[in-house]
């Protein structure tokens, strides 16, 4: 008697629950594990700016701390905040070494103001990163479009520290040794090579911003020594036997490279060059990308980027970071930061090159020296190089 079913309608329940499984199974099997992921993933991206768009609202506040320059960072700041109008932003200008020693000594002081930091490669990582006052950068990304390394240089992100997450940058902008001459003296088709500025005919026609004090010739002298084709020999060379005379003041060496003191200027500046020339001065840079040497691409003074730990706005920073680093903030960079005086060069590879001079763009399939890579931030080996030349060049 069992359950009081008949045979004939037992049968059908088995046979019901059996293709009730089977379907069941094909479904579960066109739903892949991967596929589940990927939509997780895409909502949990959405879910994530949700709350941190939300988050920086009622913060209502976010302090950058900006390399001064011309201004360029400053404006870049302005379009994010039209962007978003209901965060007032608080912009801290000057040079790395003027804003690393200010946000140390705020945080001794127990007061955590800094947001971001964004400047050249050498505060950044010379100052905060040994003091581990930073959260990772990499943690903070959250467009899809930003994390997605395929957008950027290389197909990957960069960082210059080597725990590759805390200092990143997203500039990389064909740079030289930052050699000027002056137009009136010096014929630049003469030159294809670092090595012609050795030769005799130029002793104590050279002038130098002194290379150990901090500044952008510290990326200058940095891409000098790490090249292999140029290196240690040729800084020992040129301080040492060319009768080089150090300036620490650029708008001196500006001055006497345009009123004909000197020839030829290392580390004069770029900016400063270009502004005398704009004034008819007859000062001129070097094109050294197009020596014979391999070229170098750097961050310069405004392409690195931080997140200080504790910052007092965290929603907002993460914001403000995934704006900059999106396409549309990289195209407000580019715009405001290539003039008539400058040029710089997204890292991103989808934003449009157009506004950049084409000899100054990187030109795929060239072999750079990336010189903020951590191996080559090292300063020490170069100062003893300069430390001793200089030292010969005073027995003389």
């Amino acid at each position: 008697m069992g359950c009081g079913l008949s045979r004939p309608w037992r049968t059908f329940l088995y046979f019901s629950v059996a293709i009730t499984f089977f379907f069941s199974l094909e479904a579960l099997k066109s739903t892949t594990p991967g596929d589940a992921t990927a939509a997780e993933l895409k909502e949990s991206w959405k879910v994530e700016w949700e709350k941190i768009v939300e988050g920086a609202r009622k913060e209502g506040r976010l302090y950058l701390y900006l390399y001064q320059g011309d201004g360029e960072l400053e404006a870049v700041a302005n379009e994010f905040q039209k962007k978003y109008p209901a965060i007032a932003i608080t912009k801290v200008t000057g040079r790395g070494n003027q804003l690393g020693p200010r946000i140390m000594a705020e945080r001794r002081a127990g007061k955590y103001l800094a947001d971001v930091y964004i400047g050249g490669p050498t505060t950044p990582y010379s100052v905060f990163y040994p003091a581990r006052v930073l959260d990772p950068i990499r943690n903070a990304l959250i467009l899809p479009e930003v994390v997605d390394e395929s957008k950027w240089w290389e197909g990957k992100h960069y960082y210059i520290d080597p725990e590759n997450k805390y200092i990143f940058v997203f500039v990389g902008s064909a740079s030289g040794g930052y050699v000027s001459y002056n137009s009136k003296l010096v014929n630049p088709r003469e030159f294809n090579s670092y090595w012609d500025l050795v030769q005799p005919r130029w002793k104590g026609k050279i002038l130098s911003k002194d290379p150990k004090i901090s500044g952008s010739q510290r990326i200058g002298v940095r891409i000098l020594y790490y090249t292999a084709e140029i290196g240690p020999e040729f800084l020992r060379r040129l301080y040492s036997e060319m009768d080089v005379v150090l300036s620490q003041e650029i708008r001196q060496s500006t001055d006497w490279l345009a009123n004909g003191k000197f020839s030829i200027c290392f580390f004069c500046g770029s900016s400063e060059i270009q502004k005398a020339r704009q004034q008819g001065l007859p000062v001129d840079e070097f094109m050294t990308a197009r020596w014979k040497e391999s070229p170098a691409i750097s961050a310069g003074s405004t392409g690195s980027l931080v997140l200080m730990n504790q910052a007092p706005h965290p929603n907002a920073a993460r914001l403000f970071i995934n704006w900059l680093l999106s396409k549309e903030g990289q195209i407000a960079y580019q715009k405001v930061t290539n003039t008539p005086i400058n040029s710089e060069e997204s890292m991103r590879i989808d934003v449009p090159k157009e506004m950049i001079p084409p000899e100054e763009r990187r030109v795929d399939g060239v072999a750079y020296l990336f010189a903020d890579r951590p191996e080559f931030m090292e300063m020490k080996p170069i100062y003893e190089v300069l430390d001793k030349a200089l030292a010969q060049a005073g027995e003389k």
